[in-house]
């Protein structure tokens, strides 16, 4: 089977070692793969090279398409396998795009990698089938609230999101850009009964300056509803690019 990863430049497949910059494994020594394609389109995605090509006249804030062979490669499942066992991290975290749209292949990859554990970055609007779900040790299940311009039929599925709220291998990741779009938290929270300690609250930023104005503000909300905040590490570490 072969998989559609995205690329660091032409030609060039998107898996490099770095620490996790989000979530609850922030700053741990990871591998990641970052593959191509995703169901939706936030406006502020920074990973929009995965899926804005040359025609897509889905909005984005950038206004910036990309030219698909530039920015897509496909490999062989054992290709990417020895890519991944290459880097010294024996923890893997598969981002995109949307990585459960590729749900078989990534089956086939995790089982030539049984030494390492897994976390699956996703939108959670898609499920695993169970030869991927039995391995996977983490969900960081992202939602798309309001201001990513998905519309909530598409983006924040009832079906879903029941079953991630009941995995205990699933955490939740929210992109807040206001103070008010915590309130559509509380409401999914509300809904859905997720546990405020697996939830995350991260300004949506793509430079330090941002992130850091915005968690002064942020800060605060998580204290008041018990949530958990999540800054953007390799933002500051490295700077919105590629392959950090």
């Amino acid at each position: 089977m072969r998989l559609t990863l995205a690329t660091q430049a032409r030609g060039e497949p998107e898996i490099f070692a770095s620490v996790q910059g989000e979530g609850p494994s922030a700053g741990t020594p990871v591998a990641f793969l970052r593959l191509s394609r995703c169901n939706l389109a936030c406006v502020w995605c920074d990973t929009a090279y995965t899926w804005h090509w040359d025609g897509d006249e889905r909005p984005h804030r950038s206004g910036e398409t990309f030219e698909r062979k530039a920015n897509q490669v496909t490999l062989e499942v054992a290709d990417v396998a020895r890519r991944i066992l290459a880097l010294p991290p024996r923890r893997l975290v598969v981002t995109g795009g949307e990585p459960l749209m590729q749900a078989a292949a990534l089956a086939e990859l995790v089982e030539a990698l049984p030494d390492h554990a897994i976390e699956i970055e996703t939108n959670g609007t898609t499920a695993a089938p169970p030869r991927l779900d039995i391995r996977i040790d983490q969900y960081n299940v992202s939602p798309k609230l309001a201001h990513s311009g998905n519309p909530a039929e598409l983006a924040l599925l009832p079906e879903r999101l029941d079953s991630y709220a009941t995995d205990p291998r699933a955490f939740f990741k929210f992109v807040i850009a206001e103070p008010g779009d915590i309130d559509e938290v509380l409401a999914l929270q509300a809904r859905y009964r997720f546990p405020a300690e697996r939830t995350f609250l991260m300004p949506e930023g793509t430079d330090s300056a941002i992130l850091r104005e915005r968690e002064q503000w942020l800060a605060p909300l998580c204290i008041e509803h018990g949530f958990r905040l999540s800054d953007r590490l390799h933002i500051h570490l490295f700077g919105d690019t590629r392959g950090t």
